[in-house]
C-alpha cells in the first residue's frame, strides 16, 4: 500500500525551497507526493528580483475540490510550511479536520514559520490563527526557537525554558516536537547550535511514555534557504519508518541534512572560486546530488536523550 503525502507549500522555478525542498526527498525515501504550490515563484526571494503569483484561498478550495470530487483525496500525512494568508491557513486547517474525519490515522506535520532572529517575517495576523486552530490539529511540529517562544509566549533562555515550551506546545495538540535551532549554548561549543525534540507516546496498557532528546549541530558559515522544508520533510519520513523512536528518526533527519549542507557549501566554495562569497544561485541546496545520502545517512550527529 502506498503511503501518500499532500504538501501545501511554496513552489520556485529556480532552486530548492517549499515542495522543490521535500517532494525528492519524500520520493527517494518511498512516498507518493501530491503538491499543491501555494506561491509560485521564479526563485526564492534571498536572490536580488524575484516574480511570481500567490495562490489564495478560493483558489487551493477549488483545487481541493477536484481532488475530493475524484474521490481521491485519501492521504496519511499533510506537511505544510510557508504561508502568508490567513484564509488560505484557515482554509488547510478546514482540509485538515475534514481529511482526519476521514483518515483518523492521518499524521499532519506543520513547519509554523513565522520568524527567526527575534523578527517575524509573516503578518502577526497568522500568528493567533497557528496558536489558536494550526498547532491543536498538528500531529508534529518543527518551530525554530524564536516560532516556538511566539506560540508557547515563553521565553527560553535555558534548555530547562526549552523542555518547558515543547511541554506547552505538547499541551497545545501535537504529539512530537522538535525545535530545529535555538541559540542555547551547545556543551561542543559555540561552532554548535543547539536542537531539541520531544515525542510522547501510548505504550503498552495506555500508559503515555515521553522521549526527550538534544542535538549539537556543527555551523555552517553561510545562508542556505530550504533547509526548513528539508528538515521537515525529511522528519515526516523517519517518524514514518521509526515510529516510536524519535532519536533514530532525528539522527536521520539532521545526518541527512548535514550531508546536504556540506556537498552545497563544497560546491558553491568551488563555484565562487578562492575569497568570494557565495552567490544565492551557488548557494543552492544539492538535493538531486545527495540522493545516496537522504535514502542512508551515515550518522553524523548523534542526539543525547535528556
Amino acid at each position: 500500500m502506498d503511503c501518500r503525502v499532500l504538501s501545501i507549500q511554496s513552489h520556485v522555478v529556480r532552486g530548492y525551497v517549499g515542495n522543490k525542498s521535500a517532494t525528492f526527498p519524500l520520493q527517494v525515501l518511498g512516498f507518493e507526493v501530491d503538491s499543491i504550490n501555494s506561491v509560485q515563484f521564479s526563485n526564492h526571494t534571498g536572490y536580488e528580483h524575484w516574480k511570481g503569483q500567490v495562490l489564495t484561498a478560493d483558489e487551493l478550495h477549488v483545487l481541493y475540490e477536484g481532488i475530493t470530487l475524484n474521490k481521491v483525496n485519501q492521504y496519511d500525512y499533510i506537511l505544510t510550511g510557508y504561508t502568508r494568508d490567513v484564509s488560505f491557513l484557515e482554509m488547510v486547517v478546514s482540509m485538515v479536520q475534514e481529511l482526519k474525519g476521514t483518515n483518523p490515522s492521518l499524521v499532519y506535520v506543520c513547519d509554523p514559520v513565522l520568524g527567526d532572529n527575534g523578527a517575524m517575517y509573516v503578518p502577526e495576523d497568522l500568528l493567533p490563527v497557528y496558536r489558536e486552530k494550526v498547532v491543536p490539529v498538528a500531529d508534529i511540529i518543527t518551530p525554530n526557537q524564536f516560532e516556538a517562544e511566539l506560540l508557547t509566549g515563553k521565553k527560553i533562555s535555558t534548555e530547562k525554558d526549552a523542555v518547558e515550551a515543547i511541554d506547552l506546545l505538547h499541551a497545545m495538540g501535537p504529539h512530537t516536537v522538535v525545535i530545529t535551532s535555538s541559540d542555547l549554548l551547545s556543551p561542543l561549543g559555540d561552532q554548535h547550535l543547539v536542537a531539541l525534540g520531544s515525542q510522547t507516546t501510548v505504550g503498552a496498557g495506555g500508559t503515555k511514555e515521553k522521549q526527550q532528546i538534544r542535538m549539537d549541530i556543527p555551523k555552517v558559515d553561510a545562508v542556505f534557504v530550504g533547509t526548513g522544508d528539508l528538515f521537515a520533510a525529511m522528519l515526516l519520513a523517519w517518524t514514518h519508518h521509526h515510529p516510536n523512536d524519535l532519536k533514530t528518526a532525528c539522527e536521520k533527519t539532521v545526518s541527512g541534512m548535514q550531508h546536504v549542507i556540506k556537498r552545497t557549501i563544497t560546491y558553491a566554495k568551488e563555484m565562487a572560486g578562492p575569497g568570494s562569497r557565495p552567490s544565492p544561485a551557488q548557494l543552492e541546496l544539492r538535493v538531486v546530488q545527495s540522493k545516496a545520502d537522504i535514502e542512508e545517512p551515515s550518522i553524523a550527529v548523534e542526539a543525547t536523550v535528556l
